[in-house]
């Protein structure tokens, strides 16, 4: 489950947004982004310790979170990145087991693989974006005659699919977050169909110190796949919407 693709959704490249804060410079922390309900203390576990994976890792435990963190090669392989952060190294059942969100970002064609069952009820976070050169022939993704999310949560049934963190690449992800209210603030649209998984997953993505914009449903969020107007682009929030109301299929 772990990836090297240099893509958003799956990775961190070093390309800088004009005006953006230089490479390591500090990023938003506890408490600066809004208040919200979801701000610290959640559970959240973590499919994938790849780019967006570790990162989201990272960030997430930063920020106070009980964060566990799994893969495909097993919690041996994951020691190294839970010392650094303080997240636990677990199974995909353990890190799906009680928490309030779970973050999936791994491969694509590596989501059949997954446990559905232990996502049953939970709110997940689909972090992952379809690249037929890595992902192979998937003819519904390839025709778009479904989303990749909507593909997803097909695959992981009784789960609360919200989509996001598929437009940014991984380095700006754990850098370039602000405070609320600070120009130049990047947006991320949130696409889902459960409205308050969507809030609440909203809420988190603030708390990282980006502005949520709703995409819609989870039929609506081929608006934020590759390809489209907002895809890498890391637009603000009205730069989103309208990036998202120009979208062509």
């Amino acid at each position: 489950m772990r990836t090297t693709d240099p893509r958003p959704g799956a990775a961190g490249e070093i390309r800088r947004i004009r005006g953006g804060p230089a490479a390591g410079s500090r990023t938003v922390g506890a408490g600066q982004a809004r208040g919200g309900t979801w701000g610290a203390g959640m559970k959240i576990g973590i499919i994938g310790s790849g780019h967006i994976g570790g990162t989201l890792t990272r960030r997430l435990s930063a920020l106070g979170h009980d964060v566990t963190v799994a893969n495909s090669r097993g919690p041996q392989t994951l020691a190294e990145l839970a010392q650094e952060t303080g997240a636990t190294a677990g199974t995909v059942e353990q890190a799906a087991q009680g928490s309030d969100v779970v973050v999936v970002a791994v491969p694509l064609k590596a989501v059949p693989e997954l446990p559905a069952e232990a996502f049953a009820g939970t709110v997940v976070v689909d972090a992952d974006n379809y690249y037929p050169e890595r992902d192979g022939n998937i003819p519904e993704l390839q025709d778009r005659s479904v989303s990749s999310s909507r593909w997803t949560a097909d695959h992981l049934q009784g789960a609360r699919v919200v989509k996001t963190f598929n437009t940014i690449m991984a380095q700006h992800l754990m850098e370039y977050g602000r405070p609320a209210g600070q120009a130049g603030r990047i947006a991320l649209p949130v696409a889902g169909d459960d409205a308050e998984a969507k809030r609440m997953v909203m809420e988190l993505v603030d708390a990282l110190g980006f502005d949520p914009v709703d995409g819609g449903s989870l039929d609506e969020s081929w608006r934020q796949q590759p390809g489209t107007p907002v895809y890498g682009a890391d637009l603000d929030a009205d730069g989103v919407r309208q990036g998202l109301a120009q979208a062509r299929p």
